[in-house]
């Protein structure tokens, strides 16, 4: 069966998520970032389900998923936990991981703490963590970049989108981003619906808030946090890194040093795509991955 089909799945988490399944074959899972969803992977869940085993859950605190309170329930281990808790309950052991944006996060995360999960590891715009923390430090383009996510922590966020409305919010979001033409009216009011969700902003803000990098303000005189010079394990399963060039918030420096960090790291550039790459470029982004699995797979 190819036909992709959501339903909701208790984990011994204590949380429910709101998942995206279809397919048969090699497992994949995916992981969307902010402030999307299972969606965000639309486009490649239905081409991948006539060959894979395609899983694509809400994240905790987005979609249909549960918005647990306080900032320490979206701590990375805890995310972590619902990854592999819903691999366990859906019987996959090994699988191939897809992470964009915070679920690209995730998915580096993940693949460094259990590599033995982890058979293929996809990123799509989301940087090595210590790539980086090293360029919000170093980097004045980056740091200035990522200003946002020093906004996206202050406390009186909710209250900010609130006031000026889920609609300004959107395009506020999107708008810097992406073509808004790009966005389909459905997709649109599927955004609203899911940021309108008792709870869900302060759901999807807490992820920036449990964070542990640092983004100093611009011109502040800032130290490299310590682990950043601590030893650092390297992933030794292949890694295929797809990245939108046009991305206005991830800037090109997060390219430069992965291969140090990533022995067997490929990398898929997307000139004409920008941060949203899995749906403002689909057929590349799905080309990518589909060439990485065959490659990877004839290797091993």
């Amino acid at each position: 069966m190819t036909e992709v089909a959501t339903r909701r799945i208790a984990l011994p988490t204590g949380i429910t998520l709101n998942v995206a399944e279809g397919g048969a074959g090699d497992p994949i899972m995916f992981l969307h970032g902010f402030p999307e969803s299972h969606r965000t992977w639309r486009f490649q869940l239905e081409d991948l389900a006539h060959n894979y085993r395609v899983v694509a859950p809400d994240q905790r605190g987005f979609g249909l998923s549960d918005k647990p309170e306080g900032v320490a329930a979206y701590e990375t281990d805890r995310v972590l936990e619902d990854l592999f808790a819903l691999a366990d309950v859906l019987g996959i052991d090994r699988f191939t991981l897809v992470g964009h944006d915070w679920g690209g996060a995730v998915a580096w995360a993940a693949a460094l703490k259990r590599p033995d999960r982890i058979a293929r590891l996809i990123i799509v715009n989301a940087p090595h963590p210590l790539v980086f923390q090293k360029s919000l430090i170093d980097d004045a383009e980056q740091r200035g970049a990522s200003q946002y996510m020093r906004a996206f922590r202050d406390p009186g966020m909710e209250d900010g989108i609130r006031a000026m409305g889920l609609d300004t919010f959107f395009t506020k979001t999107f708008g810097g981003h992406t073509d808004l033409a790009a966005i389909a009216d459905e997709e649109r009011a599927q955004y609203l619906e899911d940021w309108g969700r008792p709870g869900a902003l302060t759901a999807m803000l807490n992820w920036y808030r449990a964070s542990r990098i640092v983004v100093p303000a611009v011109g502040e005189e800032a130290a490299m946090p310590a682990w950043v010079t601590a030893p650092f394990p390297k992933l030794e399963m292949p890694v295929l890194v797809v990245w939108g060039l046009k991305d206005k918030a991830l800037l090109p420096v997060q390219l430069g040093g992965i291969a140090d960090e990533v022995p067997d790291v490929r990398l898929a550039p997307l000139p004409e795509a920008g941060h949203f790459a899995p749906w403002e470029a689909p057929q590349a982004v799905t080309r990518a991955i589909r060439d990485f699995l065959d490659e990877t797979r004839s290797a091993g």
